[in-house]
């Protein structure tokens, strides 16, 4: 089976949906019977980005396809007439719930590139059964179109290997409107403790103290490890990986409550309401009081995360439609 993957994420992000990619083609490259193509349209920058949104997904993607037993699509931008079976998946509909977080072009093809990737699409994957619930609130998707493919976590996140020196919390996290990185440095200063912020830059004039940069990954464990605990009061997340990310090396976790990121820390974590900075300085404070219960809880509910398992549930939809 030749299956074309789109890996044009790859050349835009390092983190969640780059992370989606590169852990499933760990995971299924090699496998007996799958042939991978990797399809990219490469280049950084505005002018790059509006090419490929613009051409490349619409149409060039559709001609590359005619070869190809399936193709996957890993983030909703798709081609118009693809030739081939097509699997899209939607990470989240930020864009459509949240748009005036997103840069103007971005909101503008984003929300048409979305309604038609998903009315196109054989069938859709969707990270999370938020992501999964949104689909069909929003855009009147039925389930059995939809398959729920959870991230995974990385092999570097563990407990073992070396901590970041201090004492501080951690937020991780692209610096944008929607990861409420204002919140966290407001209920850090509440609960008196120092913030560190690991993520790339982003728009809406988001600058924040403590901003670390973006860290490799190595760097980003040992940040985690060392933390007292991984802040994560998002707005808007169709999964949230940094939540499982910090369970994995042994840090307590507080995030918001409802949505995706409740979902996927599953009991694990500190739960509060993102939009009060109050509300997360009591979360630090009493993730301090539970650490070793919520470590213990939080590397139970990370392993049940894994690129092999996504891939297993990937693998098998492919062949259904090929």
């Amino acid at each position: 089976m030749r299956v074309g993957i789109d890996v044009s994420p790859l050349v835009q992000t390092r983190a969640g949906t780059a992370r989606h990619v590169l852990g499933l083609l760990a995971e299924l490259a090699g496998r007996p019977g799958l042939e991978l193509v990797g399809l990219e349209a490469g280049g950084t920058g505005r002018v790059a980005s509006v090419r490929r949104d613009a051409l490349w997904y619409p149409f060039r993607l559709g001609h590359a396809s005619a070869e190809l037993d399936v193709l996957h699509c890993t983030t909703f931008r798709a081609p118009v007439s693809p030739r081939a079976p097509l699997v899209v998946t939607v990470h989240d509909l930020g864009v459509l719930r949240h748009p005036s977080a997103f840069p103007r072009w971005h909101r503008f093809s984003g929300s048409l590139a979305l309604r038609g990737g998903v009315r196109t699409a054989d069938a859709i994957v969707a990270v999370s059964a938020f992501t999964r619930d949104e689909l069909v609130e929003l855009l009147d998707v039925p389930v059995d179109r939809i398959r729920i493919v959870p991230n995974g976590v990385d092999p570097v996140f563990t407990m073992g290997g070396p901590a970041a020196d201090g004492d501080y919390v951690l937020a991780v996290g692209t610096l944008e409107p929607r990861k409420n990185l204002v919140g966290a440095v407001e209920a850090a200063r509440l609960a008196g403790v120092e913030l560190r912020v690991a993520g790339a830059a982003g728009w809406g004039g988001v600058a924040v103290a403590g901003w670390v940069g973006e860290p490799g990954d190595d760097e980003l464990a040992a940040l985690m490890r060392g933390a007292r605990c991984l802040v994560y009061p998002s707005l808007y997340e169709g999964f949230g990986l940094p939540v499982l990310e910090a369970m994995a090396c042994g840090t307590p976790v507080v995030t918001s409550r409802g949505g995706a990121t409740e979902e996927v820390a599953g009991g694990a974590a500190v739960l509060v309401d993102p939009r009060d900075p109050a509300s997360i300085a009591a979360g630090i404070e009493q993730a301090a009081r539970q650490r070793q219960t919520l470590t213990e809880l939080g590397l139970a509910r990370a392993s049940m995360f894994t690129w092999r398992r996504s891939a297993d549930l990937v693998e098998d939809l492919w062949r259904e439609l090929a």
